[in-house]
């Protein structure tokens, strides 16, 4: 819902402010439209639904995984793809992956939106009308900008949404965005007053791998993306979270996780290490090899987690968002998909 157009259309029909007021509060419940609020007159539901499109996404395909996540593709109204995720948990947890950008311009190599041409940012409307499209379907209580895109190329828009997200249920404490430590971006959020999680890729514990890696670490190399998280760190007093996928035989080793122990402060960094969800790169690494790894950073304190992969019979998993449509493994139709999920 873009609420700029909406408060133009209201004042040029002389309708009270506090009508805006009245329909972002219907939205923010879950009204499916302008129709269902009958806290309105009955001629300005139907001027609204005439004039103003209640959404600024059009939704396009919908996939359901066998463990309740839910995938849906998006349409922008000039026409670029966007893929957003819900994910439900069995203590009740519902928690939205949103896409800050139409593709992603950064293209790491492990992650398969990387490969998708890029479109354009996200306006904070169509951010907002991610996760108001999930609210439509039950409550929301967490958020992670962890779909396509890098949020930080975007953060003025995503700022702008993360300040309306405690409207649909969602709490700054509950909210969190990922970076791979694009510089300009996550200097401008860590000045902001919007107290959301910071969560930092990092995929490797040398520039030689990251690069390798993360194209975009020849531009900010790692000590500069550890000092400004440390910074964040600094005005926040709230941990940053460390995301590694683990890759087979290239950033698996324990010799790699003791160079991570070397590199990150375990007062500032928590690490989520994340399997390998298959976008046709690199193979996963084992679950023996990811349990030694994570042995050695519990070991020295750095504390360290396995994100439960979810959604991954979808391609919603984490780095699988791309939105080209294939055929899923019970040959319905799907479009693809990015697992923000928890950890275990």
């Amino acid at each position: 819902m873009d609420l700029e157009l909406l408060e133009r259309r209201l004042a040029d029909s002389g309708e009270p402010p506090y009508r805006l007021r009245q329909i972002w509060q219907a939205t923010t419940a879950g009204a499916p439209g302008y129709d269902s609020m009958t806290s309105l007159p009955s001629e300005l539901r139907h001027v609204l639904t005439r004039e103003i499109p209640f959404s600024t996404l059009i939704p396009e395909h919908e996939v359901a995984a066998r463990d309740g996540t839910v995938k849906v593709l998006f349409r922008t109204n000039d026409g670029h793809p966007v893929e957003a995720v819900l994910m439900r948990y069995r203590d009740g947890r519902r928690s939205v992956c949103l896409s800050s950008q139409s593709g992603c311009p950064l293209t790491c190599t492990f992650c398969a939106t990387g490969r998708m041409r890029f479109g354009r940012n996200l306006t904070p409307w169509e951010l907002l009308d991610q996760a108001l499209h999930f609210r439509r379907l039950e409550p929301i209580d967490h958020c992670v900008f962890m779909g396509m895109g890098e949020p930080m190329m975007n953060i003025e828009s995503v700022l702008e949404a993360c300040g309306r997200l405690p409207a649909l249920g969602v709490t700054h404490r509950r909210t969190s965005i990922s970076t791979v430590g694009w510089l300009p971006g996550l200097q401008r959020f860590t000045e902001s007053d919007v107290p959301v999680r910071l969560a930092l890729s990092l995929h490797a514990p040398d520039d030689a791998l990251r690069s390798e890696l993360m194209p975009v670490n020849d531009r900010f190399p790692i000590t500069e993306v550890l000092a400004a998280c440390e910074r964040y760190y600094s005005r926040r007093r709230r941990k940053v979270f460390v995301e590694y996928v683990m890759l087979a035989g290239v950033n698996d080793r324990v010799e790699q996780a003791r160079a991570l122990v070397r590199l990150l402060d375990p007062r500032v960094y928590k690490i989520n290490l994340i399997p390998y969800n298959p976008t046709g790169a690199y193979s996963g690494a084992s679950p023996k090899a990811i349990a030694a790894f994570k042995d050695v950073l519990d070991r020295a304190g750095l504390g360290a987690t396995v994100r439960l992969t979810r959604g991954r019979d979808i391609a919603a998993a984490c780095g699988q968002l791309a939105t080209a449509p294939r055929r899923g493994p019970d040959d319905s139709q799907r479009s693809t998909g990015v697992d923000c999920s928890s950890n275990r």
